[in-house]
């Protein structure tokens, strides 16, 4: 099961850089709960597609470093760099902990800091 969780995560982070968000959605739960600490709580597919289509309209570049799957959980850290209001990019170190449900993305909790 860890393997395929790791899958998972590699088809969402494919559909993000090709903005299918529609291809990143299949690969949520229908009450995926996505927390920002310390930002926001989205719940819900309709209010994580919205997020992603403001946030990501120039799509994201991500260094995944390690991916560490155990249960239902997946930890993963890394680089993303996003282009700021001005299209200057930005790099941001990241550690994110998803839990899985069915084979889909059921929570993200995302640490994310810019530098």
């Amino acid at each position: 099961m860890p393997e395929s969780h790791k899958s998972v995560l590699q088809k969402l982070n494919a559909a993000i850089l090709q903005k299918d968000f529609d291809g990143c959605m299949a690969c949520c739960t229908d009450d995926t709960e996505w927390t920002f600490v310390g930002e926001r709580t989205l719940r819900g597919k309709t209010a994580v597609r919205a997020w992603m289509e403001d946030a990501y309209q120039v799509p994201p570049r991500f260094q995944v470093h390690r991916m560490i799957a155990e249960d239902d959980m997946l930890v993963v850290v890394g680089e993303i760099t996003l282009d700021d209001a001005q299209g200057k990019p930005v790099r941001h170190q990241y550690s994110d902990v998803w839990r899985l449900r069915d084979g889909k993305m059921a929570a993200l909790q995302a640490f994310v800091i810019p530098g």
